[in-house]
């Protein structure tokens, strides 16, 4: 198997798992992410995940050797993206945990996640450029949303590679760790979010994805039946009774 599943209490641990391609992936890869992150969505008692590659590297992107021997990537207008799950619209947060290189179809999976924790060494990019093989994964809407247009047209165009350091800059990566310790740290931000009311966290990631498709009094509408859903949950009186005790003071945890 090239992609392996951990799961430690309520957060799942992604890991593709392709020495010999530098984790890049082909179309078995792809269908094994896909499943993976499917489980995930469809399992309550998980809470968050994260993505990363074994062995030092994020991500290669396609498989540009399996394209060329016929077992490339799927490339259709509809059903799953080339990566595997980039396609899926979860309303439950994904962190991508990345060490080494992150480019081409790499940078597409990354960005697709919520989160990114990068070592300060790690290398992000539109390598593919280089070979005419186009973004065809979510790269050119997400990368624009994420970090704006001067910084993702930077990126397209030229192809470059930005290290820890600009990524972090530019907005294309949250949190930097020391070189190795990415899914350290992303497993310490996962927990975190694990340990947050989780309708509540749910509701909102919704909403902050909905708006990018709706006109602004939509997106406030929207918004207010998602916020209503949570309150009526209960989680939201829980929360309230919590802080009337006296939890969450000074900055401490509201647990």
């Amino acid at each position: 198997m090239a992609v392996h599943v951990e799961i430690e209490d309520s957060v799942q641990i992604v890991t593709i798992d392709r020495p010999e391609r530098r984790n890049a992936v082909d179309q078995a890869t792809a269908t094994e992410l896909l499943k993976a992150f499917e489980a995930f969505a469809a399992d309550d008692d998980l809470r968050v995940a994260i993505i990363t590659g074994a062995n030092g590297t994020f991500c290669a992107g396609a498989d540009l050797k399996a394209i060329s021997e016929g077992g490339g990537n799927r490339v259709e207008l509809d059903g799953p993206g080339p990566m595997g799950p980039t396609r899926l619209d979860l309303d439950k947060p994904v962190i991508a945990a990345i060490e080494g290189f992150a480019v081409a179809g790499g940078i597409e999976l990354a960005v697709w996640c919520d989160l990114r924790v990068a070592a300060t060494d790690a290398t992000l990019g539109v390598y593919c450029r280089r070979w005419g093989v186009p973004l065809v994964d979510g790269g050119t809407i997400r990368l624009p949303r994420l970090i704006g247009a001067s910084h993702a047209n930077d990126l397209i165009l030229t192809g470059r590679g930005v290290g820890g350091d600009e990524a972090l800059r530019m907005g294309l990566v949250n949190r930097l760790s020391n070189p190795g310790e990415a899914l350290a740290d992303a497993k310490v931000l996962a927990r975190e979010l694990a340990d947050l009311p989780p309708i509540c966290m749910r509701n909102d990631l919704r909403s902050s994805k909905d708006q990018w498709s709706l006109p602004i009094d939509e997106a406030l509408r929207r918004e207010t039946e998602l916020g209503r859903e949570t309150l009526f949950s209960g989680e939201s009186l829980a929360g309230a009774a919590r802080f009337a005790d006296g939890a969450g003071r000074g900055g401490a945890p509201a647990t």
